[in-house]
């Protein structure tokens, strides 16, 4: 039995820890602001200065590529594959801009699945076949998950680009294989179209509403993505054509942008991105300076350093990247270990310090 005196002390007592409880809980405030540094802030710099932009730009270059490939396919020939190779290069670079956002309506969509599954052969060459027996059959249904790898950037690379595109094209029987490249076209620019509606219209107010860090949150996106498309540039787009899968034996026609030799300006485009990204562009509101506010300087200057090594190490190989696989082995290796640091700075330092956990799950097997 409870004295008055202890009654009284006891009140009290749930009286200041009720207090103290509610003082410290987790307001819309307090996770917008983290020592001292504005999350909400850099969420709406993400958003609007550099996500929504760059499925715009997107956009903007698909619709130029439309009459780019329709003059080609009209008359194929050398000249006229030359002319094309401008718009889909500038496309192709425009969509490494947003590859890295694979999060919210893209990962709904699997945005970057159809766009650009890495790469659209294997070594016996199934997944090209695959796309001839729809070119043949003229049946496919390109919204289903199996086709990934039947369309998007790498099946155009193949159709208007290799060595008997413009033969094929030229053909009888070709208006099948015209059709179906018009279809992948169009399904490229009905994905993005989706993909940057719903971040205007709807996604982008709850990706700056949220400034947590925890699983499925956007900044625990963010990292993820980080760390994601750092795996990606480290396998699919040099280390497995490499050959770090295959025991040293290179695979060059698993290069992203293989037929239209443009694979070393997608890879410099992708990490320049990634850099961009990570300091928050010209406005420098992204994780750069949320690692700063956390004390991290030294960090965030490892980091940037990191960004430029690697940056410089792919800009030193000679290009095309599919011949320096074999024939400038030396740059390539020096760019490989420096992606290698960089990814572990993005996936271990970077996420450790944000407090975030690494959620993919990472089988490249290099």
């Amino acid at each position: 039995m409870m004295t008055p005196n202890k009654k009284i002390y006891g009140m009290l007592l749930v009286l200041l820890l009720t207090t103290f409880s509610c003082g410290k809980s987790s307001s819309p405030v307090d996770e917008a602001v983290n020592n001292g540094f504005d999350k909400t802030a850099m969420l709406t710099n993400y958003a609007d200065q550099l996500l929504i932009p760059a499925y715009a730009d997107l956009q903007q270059k698909l619709l130029l590529l439309v009459p780019a490939i329709n003059t080609f396919l009209a008359a194929p020939d050398v000249s006229r594959q030359q002319d094309l190779l401008p718009s889909f290069k500038a496309a192709y670079l425009a969509f490494e801009r947003t590859s890295f956002s694979q999060f919210g309506p893209a990962e709904t969509l699997l945005y970057t699945n159809f766009m650009n599954t890495l790469p659209a052969t294997t070594n016996d060459n199934s997944d090209l076949q695959k796309i001839e027996n729809n070119i043949s059959s003229g049946s496919y249904n390109l919204s289903l998950n199996s086709t990934v790898n039947q369309q998007g950037f790498p099946a155009l690379d193949y159709l208007l680009f290799a060595p008997d595109a413009i033969q094929k094209l030229t053909a009888a029987g070709s208006a099948n294989r015209i059709k179906y490249v018009g279809d992948i076209l169009n399904r490229m620019q009905e994905l993005n179209s989706s993909v940057w509606n719903t971040w205007k219209n709807t996604y982008r107010t709850q990706f700056i509403a949220n400034t947590k860090s925890d699983a499925g949150s956007p900044i625990g996106y963010l990292v993820n993505q980080f760390a994601y498309e750092m795996d990606q540039l480290k396998g699919p787009r040099i280390g497995w054509p490499y050959g770090k899968q295959s025991g040293g034996i290179v695979f060059a026609n698993k290069c992203e942008g293989y037929y239209s030799g443009i694979s070393l300006a997608l890879a410099i485009e992708n990490l320049s991105s990634l850099k961009l990204l990570y300091t928050g562009g010209s406005a420098g509101n992204g994780l750069s300076a949320y690692v700063v506010a956390l004390n991290k300087k030294d960090l965030n200057q490892a980091i940037l350093s990191y960004f430029d090594q690697s940056i410089n190490k792919l800009q030193a190989i000679p290009g095309p990247l599919s011949a320096a696989l074999v024939n400038h082995k030396t740059e390539v290796d020096a760019a490989y270990k420096e992606i290698q640091t960089l990814l572990t700075a993005l996936k271990t330092d970077m996420a450790s310090a944000l407090s975030v956990r690494i959620t993919y799950v990472d089988n490249d097997g290099d």
